[in-house]
């Protein structure tokens, strides 16, 4: 049995739902204290979280990752106990298999046979781990970074191991993600009879050229690595549940995923200017969940990308599709960001895999990396 397969076994049957470690992080940090690392635990309410550090000079490059999982969903609907890891025709099942107890796994190994080798390495090696990514990501990753910020330390590399492979591991590096900005718009009318229509203003007619206008805008073409900004409604909420009453406001939930080529700034007077242009009475609330990063071709995925092309014999493709991550929070330390892991085909899915073959090229691809930057 592989290292980094014994090891993804014993953290797959530790049932970390989030925002629960259920001893990950302990059996982590048993993997990295003989290697030197000082371990700085970081408990933030109910998130545990790890700040790992071997070395105190330049380049640092980290490793960043989550021991949580999501629920199972029904049990009864997994070929095997969701925390019980097996292994079938080379597949190895169980919660957090690809999302990420195998990149956290690979991480280790990667480090530990790096360190044996290059015992007196240039630079310094962290890792950066909570129990508090699947959930609301508040007191995380981005508590983990706020302590870090207070002191001025701040990192050259970072490697989230998020599952971001299509078909092949190694075929897709996300270098970077859109950003998230939420609003909560409220229209104002009049309420009243609906049989009286000179007597009220009915809000959603009022809304519905702005809604029709906001919708054809072109808010930006994007970019070499970004698609362009979209916005999107997710819920229309209006009336007091009868057929004859005129309702007196209407609720539009909103949400831009937007690219570099737009700030959240620009996107929110475009939209006021918009509203504003149909003389609508109004309350606009934002809420940003995350601000866009991108990492440009550089170091890091030059590195990354030759480990892949080394172990797999594949051109990776630079990627920024998909949702948030906590790459979001670390770019804010870090000027080179990359997620690069697993297939994410049965990530958050019943009867959850990764190929074990494919747990060991992982491995090899961090140690690599590890090799290009700091051997």
């Amino acid at each position: 049995m592989s290292k980094t397969l014994e090891l993804t076994q014993q953290l797959i049957a530790r049932r970390s739902l989030t925002p629960m470690d259920d001893g990950c992080l302990d059996i982590l940090g048993a993997r990295l204290a003989p290697l030197e690392f000082s371990l700085e635990r970081m408990r933030c309410s109910e998130v545990d979280n790890l700040w790992a550090r071997r070395g105190d000079s330049a380049p640092v490059i980290c490793f960043a990752g989550h021991t949580d999982v999501v629920p199972t969903g029904p049990v009864n609907r997994w070929d095997s106990d969701p925390f019980t890891p097996t292994v079938r025709d080379g597949m190895l099942y169980g919660r957090g298999a690809s999302d990420m107890k195998g990149s956290l796994a690979a991480f280790i190994t990667a480090i530990e046979k790096f360190v044996a080798e290059f015992p007196q390495h240039r630079g310094s090696i962290a890792l950066l781990l909570t129990s508090d990514e699947e959930g609301v990501a508040v007191d995380g990753t981005v508590r983990v970074v706020e302590a870090l910020q207070e002191r001025d330390e701040r990192l050259d590399y970072c490697i989230v191991g998020e599952p971001t492979s299509v078909s092949k591991t190694g075929d897709t590096i996300k270098n970077g993600r859109r950003g998230s900005l939420s609003g909560t718009l409220i229209v104002k009318g009049v309420q009243g009879h609906i049989a009286y229509p000179h007597l009220v203003k009915n809000p959603i007619h009022m809304a519905a050229p702005a809604i029709a206008d906001l919708a054809a805008t072109v808010w930006d073409e994007g970019n070499e690595y970004f698609p362009p900004t979209s916005w999107q409604i997710s819920n229309i909420r209006g009336g007091t549940g009868a057929t004859n009453v005129v309702p007196g406001t209407v609720e539009i939930l909103f949400n831009f995923r937007h690219s570099t080529a737009s700030t959240p700034d620009s996107l929110k007077a475009r939209v006021h200017a918009i509203l504003d242009k149909h003389g609508l009475d109004y309350e606009l609330a934002w809420e940003m969940s995350g601000k866009p990063y991108l990492t440009p071709r550089g170091d890091l995925v030059e590195a990354v990308s030759d480990a892949i092309r080394t172990v797999q014999g594949i051109e990776a493709e630079l990627s920024t599709s998909g949702g948030t991550s906590d790459g979001r929070f670390i770019a804010d330390i870090c000027p080179q960001v990359l997620e690069v892991g697993p297939l994410n085909a049965t990530i958050h899915k019943i009867n959850e895999c990764v190929a074990v073959a494919d747990l060991d090229a992982l491995s090899e691809i961090y140690y690599l990396t590890l090799r290009k930057l700091l051997a």
